[in-house]
């Protein structure tokens, strides 16, 4: 019987390494970090709570927990007009539960009936995403079509199945037609992509997916002009088998438009209830746009006191238009501690901890305390320690849903080999988020402090404002394959000891491309420019100098080693910097992958970049190990002019790309 088928952040003191740390949040990564690490060189095979990470682990019993498994063996065919088609046989076979699951025995009989029963629909659905409407498909046990078994069919151990599929050649539309489309949007935002521009025209190949994606689009374009209950009520499709062709209409009705009304919010306790509904964003009587919604959503998220969040618009749309929506919240605890240490071959033993309350006063205000001390063990002078003690304070929500307010106040002292600084400072920012890929930021800041380097002990006071603004299109944070990233910001600031006005600006820009399937290949490049003006180099605080050099910067040289000459000799920062890398990202495995770059930067005393001096080259290779969460990064640089004090090559170790 045959079935036939047919309608339907890291830093150093001195320099950047690899650091061990210990922390109680992260304890479990720690402990699974430090196993990895240290496996024997004669192991053959590494397992970690369950997941063979490599080599050939422990076979497991698919057995286990089964009454009666039912292993059996699989022969499948896959043609096209009787001849192979390699590409329609990957389809198939991706759809097949008894292909998929051919090594995982079956629950008894009865299960393995009907998982190869189960087959008929998945292969089928396959052919039609495959355009393909005409054909056969033939599952068979000793000769019998197992459509044709009965209930209660016992089948041996090792059971010999069948699969047979001959298809015929893929159909194309000879209708493709959207009864009903919503008019052109005026509005960008709410523009969407046609059916048309997705394939969805005569002539085009009639895939199964490029109907239903017509319809989504179709909805969605109604939905994007506020007829928040668009849908498709018909779809009238027919196949005219001897012409190869596939007729398909699709009408949309889409009901009246709506306008947002009330949020009734539940699930709270110590927040306050009606300014989780102002955080929505959603305003009664404006016009319901799906992205609205979504942003909504990621609003509240952002507060970062909710466990779990439930936005649901009602079934229906009031007499007059109003469209109710009904938020059920989660609220995480209210406080959190941690602490931890680190580990450093170069800078010794460090210290740190933090205490966070997530709502202070039912607005999601953020109170976090900082503390941390380095540099322990690598000397016993506690005056060669780095310290840190800090406050911050986050106001959510405020002036609007999308605007962010900052307060913060530190103490530090930090000792690097170019300087060594002891200030105290405080700020106020506020950022807002203009949309998914705009943020601004502008703020205010005070600082006063004490810095020893190559021109002596100075002393300085610094008030001033920044502002900024940020676009990023990316895809990935950790890992971008596709996008763009521009950060421009720009700092004036008074300094009251030697008593200049001093202006700093950067910018910053990253691109990415992927090539390839699935974006094997990735081309990234990054340039970053910055300039000072206002004041000469020994009467601008160190920290405000530009550096450059180190693992995000130019792979090679020693964390911020590359500055300019000082008249008495040594080195310090200077008043413009101009950098830039290019990588090659090549994904070898699912999980592998390999990085060549070249990092370059030049910094000059002069407030515009003038490529006198030498511009420091550094380039090597990488690997990159993907974990789900984020790559881990390995690299290894060398300077390709290589300076009196700097390494033969670097090493460098982190989460995440290098940019």
């Amino acid at each position: 019987m045959t079935t036939r088928y047919a309608t339907l952040r890291p830093r150093s003191r001195r320099r950047e390494q690899l650091k061990v740390r210990f922390a109680a949040t992260f304890g479990v990564l720690a402990l699974a970090s430090l196993s990895v690490v240290w496996v024997p060189a004669p192991a053959a095979a590494l397992e970690l709570f369950g997941l063979c990470l490599f080599g050939k682990c422990t076979p497991k019993d698919e057995s286990d927990g089964l009454i009666d498994p039912k292993s059996y063996d699989l022969t499948m065919t896959v043609l096209v007009n009787g001849a192979e088609d390699r590409d329609l046989e990957k389809a198939v076979k991706n759809a097949s539960l008894l292909w998929l699951e051919r090594e995982k025995p079956a629950a008894g009989s009865a299960g393995l009936l009907t998982r190869a029963k189960a087959d008929y629909k998945r292969i089928l659905a396959a052919l039609y995403n495959d355009a393909r409407y005409s054909g056969e498909i033939s599952i068979t046990w000793q000769g019998r079509e197992v459509s044709g078994l009965p209930a209660g069919t016992d089948f041996p151990e090792n059971a010999q199945f069948e699969v047979l599929v001959n298809a015929e050649d893929r159909f194309a539309f000879g209708v493709a037609d959207i009864v009903n489309p919503a008019p052109p949007s005026l509005d960008r935002r709410d523009r969407v992509a046609s059916p048309a521009e997705e394939g969805f025209l005569p002539g085009e190949p009639a895939y199964a997916g490029t109907v239903k994606r017509a319809g989504r689009l179709a909805v969605r374009a109604w939905r994007q002009q506020g007829h928040a209950k668009a849908e498709v009520t018909d779809q009238a499709i027919t196949a005219r088998h001897n012409e190869k062709l596939l007729n398909a209409r699709l009408t949309i009705a889409p009901g009246p438009r709506a306008v947002y009304g009330p949020v009734s919010v539940s699930g709270t306790k110590r927040m306050h209830a009606p300014f989780v509904a102002r955080q929505t964003g959603l305003i009664e009587g404006q016009e319901y746009d799906p992205d609205d919604v979504k942003r909504a959503e990621e609003r509240l998220q952002r507060l970062g006191v909710f466990r779990s969040i439930s936005l649901k618009e009602d079934e229906d749309i009031g007499p007059d238009g109003t469209l109710p929506f009904s938020l059920t919240v989660q609220e995480r605890k209210l406080r959190r501690i941690g602490i931890g240490a680190t580990v450093s071959t170069i800078d010794g033993v460090g210290a740190e901890a933090f205490w966070l309350h997530r709502n202070l006063f039912g607005r999601a205000e953020r109170l976090r305390f900082d503390a941390r001390v380095s540099g322990i063990g690598d000397t016993i002078d506690y005056k060669e320690f780095d310290y840190y003690l800090g406050s911050t304070l986050t106001l959510p929500g405020r002036f609007t849903p999308d605007t962010d307010v900052t307060i913060k106040t530190f103490a530090e002292r930090e000792v690097l080999d170019l300087y060594t600084k002891n200030r105290l400072a405080g700020s106020v920012y506020a950022e807002h988020f203009y949309s998914d890929e705009v943020t601004l930021r502008a703020g205010k800041f005070v600082s006063y402090g004490e810095y020893d380097d190559v021109f002596g002990v100075r002393r300085f006071g610094v008030v001033g404002g920044e502002i900024g603004a940020r676009y990023d299109t990316r895809d990935n944070e950790l890992d971008p394959t596709r996008g763009f990233l521009v950060d421009l910001a720009a700092k004036p600031f008074y300094e009251w000891e030697f008593g200049n006005a001093i202006g700093k600006a950067e910018a910053e820009a990253r691109m990415f491309v992927g090539l390839g399937p699935d974006d094997r290949t990735v081309l990234a490049a990054r340039l970053k420019v910055g300039s000072i003006v206002g004041a000469p180099i020994v009467e601008i605080p160190s920290d405000e100098l530009f550096l450059a050099g180190g693992g995000t910067s130019v792979r090679g040289y020693p964390y911020r080693s590359i500055g300019v000459p000082a008249p008495g000799g040594g080195i310090s920062g200077g008043r413009s910097l101009f950098e830039t890398s290019a990588e090659i990202r090549q994904g070898i495995t699912k999980s592998i992958g390999l990085v060549g770059f070249v990092d370059a930067a030049q910094v000059d005393a002069g407030s515009i970049p003038d490529f006198s001096g030498d511009i420091r080259v550094g380039a090597g290779l990488g690997v990159r190990y993907n974990t789900g969460l984020g790559p881990i990064r390995l690299d290894v640089a060398v300077p390709l002019n290589r300076q009196p004090g700097d390494p033969a090559f670097a090493i460098y170790a982190g989460i995440g790309q290098a940019f």
